[in-house]
This record gives C-alpha cells, sequence and structure tokens, in this order.
C-alpha cells in the first residue's frame, strides 16, 4: 500500500474510532443522566485494609520478581546464539512475567490483599469495550498537544526501540507471536494487577482520591520510561482508574488495556502509524 493511501486509512481509522469514543463519552458519562446515575451509585470498589508494610512487600515483590526471572532468562540465553532484536523482546517478555508471578505469589501468602470484585448482576468485563473507545479521543487530544509542546521545546520525538523492533518486516513468527502474547496478554494482566488493583487501591483509602488518581497514572506512566507516550500514558491511567472505580473489576481494566494494546500493535504491524 502506498504512503497516501495509508495516511488515508489511518485518519479514517483514527476519525472512527475517536468519533465513536466522543458519542461514548458523553452517553456513558457526561450526558445529565448518566451524571446523575454515577452520584446515586454505590462505592463499588473494595478497599485494601492490610497497613502500608503489606504494600510495601507487594511493590518489592513485584519490582523483585521481575528482576529476577529476566535475570534468569539472560543467564539461559548466553547459551544460545540468538539476534538482538530476540533478546530485546525476550527480555521485555521475562521481565513482564517475572512481575506477574511476584503479583500472583504476594496475594497467594496475603489472600486478605488480593482484589475482590464488587457484586453485580453484570458482565463487567463487557465494560473494556467502552473504556477503550473512550480512551481513544481523550488520548489523540492529548498526544497532539504533548508532541507539540515537544517539538516546541526542542526535544526530538522518536519512536521506543520496541515499536521499531516491531515494525520489521522480517519478523520470525516465533519473536512475533510471544512479542504478541507479552503485549496483548501479559503486559495488561500485569499493569493492572500492579497500578489499579495494586497502587490505586491502596491509595485510595489514604490519600484524597484526587491525589491517588493522579500519583497511581503517574506511576504507570513513568513505568515505560518514554517521553514523547508519558502524557497520553498518563491521561490512559487516568481513564483506567476511573473505570475499576466506577465498576469495582479489574477485568474492566485488563480488557480495556488489552484492546488498546492490541490497538497499538494493529496500527505497527500495518504501518499506518508512520
Amino acid at each position: 500500500m502506498s504512503p497516501d493511501a495509508l495516511q488515508l486509512a489511518d485518519l479514517v481509522y483514527e476519525s472512527v474510532l475517536g468519533l465513536a469514543g466522543i458519542w461514548l463519552l458523553w452517553a456513558l458519562v457526561l450526558r445529565p443522566a448518566a451524571r446523575a446515575r454515577a452520584k446515586s451509585r454505590p462505592d463499588l470498589l473494595p478497599a485494601w485494609p492490610p497497613p502500608a508494610s503489606d504494600f510495601i512487600l507487594f511493590l518489592l515483590m513485584v519490582i523483585g520478581g521481575g528482576l529476577l526471572l529476566a535475570f534468569a532468562g539472560g543467564m539461559i540465553l548466553r547459551h544460545y546464539e540468538l539476534s538482538n532484536d530476540s533478546k530485546i523482546i525476550i527480555g521485555a517478555s521475562t521481565f513482564q512475567l517475572g512481575m506477574l508471578l511476584g503479583v500472583g505469589l504476594f496475594f497467594r501468602l496475603h489472600p486478605q490483599s488480593a482484589p475482590k470484585s464488587a457484586p453485580s448482576a453484570g458482565r463487567p468485563w463487557l465494560a473494556a469495550a467502552p473504556t477503550f473507545f473512550i480512551s481513544i479521543p481523550l488520548l489523540q487530544i492529548t498526544s497532539l498537544i504533548w508532541l507539540n509542546l515537544l517539538d516546541a521545546s526542542g526535544y526530538p520525538v522518536e519512536r521506543q526501540p520496541l515499536v521499531d523492533l516491531m515494525d520489521r518486516p522480517d519478523q520470525p513468527w516465533p519473536r512475533l507471536v510471544l512479542a504478541i502474547f507479552s503485549i496483548v496478554i501479559v503486559a495488561p494482566v500485569t499493569e493492572e494487577l500492579i497500578f489499579r488493583a495494586g497502587i490505586f487501591r491502596f491509595l485510595r483509602t489514604r490519600l484524597p482520591r484526587r491525589g491517588a488518581l493522579i500519583l497511581s497514572a503517574l506511576l504507570f506512566a513513568a513505568l515505560h520510561a518514554d517521553v514523547p507516550s508519558f502524557a497520553p500514558l498518563f491521561v490512559l491511567g487516568l481513564v483506567f482508574a476511573l473505570a475499576y472505580e466506577r465498576t469495582g473489576h479489574i477485568s474492566t481494566t485488563m480488557g480495556a488495556h488489552a484492546l488498546f494494546n492490541l490497538n497499538t500493535l494493529i496500527l505497527i504491524l500495518t504501518g499506518v502509524d508512520k
């Protein structure tokens, strides 16, 4: 497909997503009837009752699990002749998987701290798609403003190395499958358990609500260590925290996060994000 056709496809695709998100934002969040329902809705997000020491242990087990498995994976990879690209993807995947194992082990040892879903007669995971769509226009606006500010300040706006790696046409299928599994499955589950079910849920009962929202979103954006995507990821962290608070089910944000990562991956693999 020619560059002009790719640009047109990107414009149409992003416009459809943005318009759908704007409509859902109005219908489900901003409409007077929606705001009235939100005010009358009981608090659905279970608190994290244990002491701060358990929360610190949670963070240590998450970070330690990621570093430990990444180190173990690196030691094993030394015995195989792999390309640097493969090592980057395997290293990122093992770090994410290690963090997930750390989360799982902590909640296994401290079941009273595990995220418990609020009672619901419906299927809260179905709220994942509206949450994803609502995030799109907010991210489009934020990204436009943020990238222009970086450009005006002279900061070089470059794509992440992992994005460039995924954009290469000669991807071996095992590496591609591993990357897709890590990006679409492991990362959303891991990051939602850490930042929404962990950090946000803990801070929400110990800080003013606004402070818990902002701090958890800042940490979520900072984890990705990429300045051009920092502001959009901060907004995404806010949207996911609000969705988690609204439904009381971490499955909502896990699904929305997976859809967001899948959408990003589709844009990269099809080349329309260039």
